[in-house]
């Protein structure tokens, strides 16, 4: 213990780590507007310095650490300084970023920049290389959001409203919703599909209306199975909730998906979302591909 401990106050921090133009920029910057003080590109070595530095700096109680693929072997150490940071006085986050390889490349190919493991071959080639070097920070992450259809202002307020101020909440649920022909969200927790109800798309007066029309809900939430099928994920959330806690997990995402993610998963989830509001619970909703069809 440090002789100065006594001197020292809590620190809330945020470590920002995920691919190469997924959006840690956006997501340092969101930060930065809420008052934070980010550091980008920091090695992981120093980690345990600048945070012993915050602790003793009386108006830096917040602060954000951007970590990306320019590290390169410094990577090694980040798990040894994340352990090394003290068990009192510290609560630490971690947000990971990541975008499917085609999104990333087409980004990559429009700034007109390469990547930073690319090392003279293909984009494609320094992608795999940093998946391979961030599989382990993926797999600790407390957060993962997947930017491939997100624009940065989707972005910004997904981790506005994730690190808002205020007390942190003790478990938030983001119960989303997506078109299985638009691709599984690589972000989920938890998986549900919804095709086993009606599709009400084909019934014309529903067709252009959405789960967020009463007509459609009414129509969704009425069919056989539907109640049973939102009691059961209600049910499953809150079984999980606590162990979630326990390890250190602080958020959830669950994923309900239909064909294109218009009218049935949007109903489902506003309903699920209901049913989840609890009291150490924040539950938010976000509609991946509503509207893109």
């Amino acid at each position: 213990m440090r002789d100065d401990a006594a001197m020292q106050h809590g620190l809330d921090l945020v470590l920002v780590t995920g691919m190469s133009g997924a959006g840690r920029s956006t997501a340092a910057r969101a930060l930065e507007d809420m008052g934070w003080f980010v550091i980008d590109n920091m090695p992981p070595s120093l980690l345990v310095s600048a945070v012993d530095l915050a602790r003793r700096t009386p108006d830096v109680d917040r602060v954000g650490v951007v970590v990306d693929a320019r590290g390169g072997t410094f990577f090694r150490e980040l798990s040894d300084a994340v352990d090394a940071l003290p068990d009192e006085g510290v609560s630490l986050r971690t947000v990971f970023l990541e975008a499917s390889d085609e999104a990333l490349v087409r980004r990559f190919e429009s700034s007109r920049r390469p990547h930073p493991l690319q090392a003279g071959q293909r984009i494609l080639d320094g992608l795999q290389a940093e998946r391979q070097m961030l599989a382990d920070l993926r797999a600790r992450a407390d957060l993962v959001i997947d930017t491939t259809s997100l624009n940065v202002h989707v972005l910004r307020r997904r981790i506005e409203q994730a690190f808002e101020a205020g007390e942190p909440p003790r478990l938030t649920c983001t119960v989303m919703s997506f078109g299985f022909k638009y691709g599984i969200p690589v972000d989920a927790d938890m998986v549900a599909d919804a095709r086993f109800l009606p599709n009400p798309f084909w019934d014309e007066q529903l067709r252009p209306l959405t789960g967020l029309d009463v007509p459609v809900s009414s129509d969704v939430l009425s069919r056989p199975g539907a109640m049973e099928f939102i009691e059961t994920y209600d049910s499953l959330v809150r079984i999980v909730s606590s162990g979630y806690l326990r390890e250190g997990k602080r958020y959830v995402t669950v994923a309900v998906g239909c064909t294109g993610g218009k009218h049935r998963s949007v109903a489902l989830v506003e309903a699920l979302a209901r049913r989840l509001q609890l009291d150490d619970v924040v539950v938010r909703t976000f509609h991946r591909d509503l509207g893109r069809e």
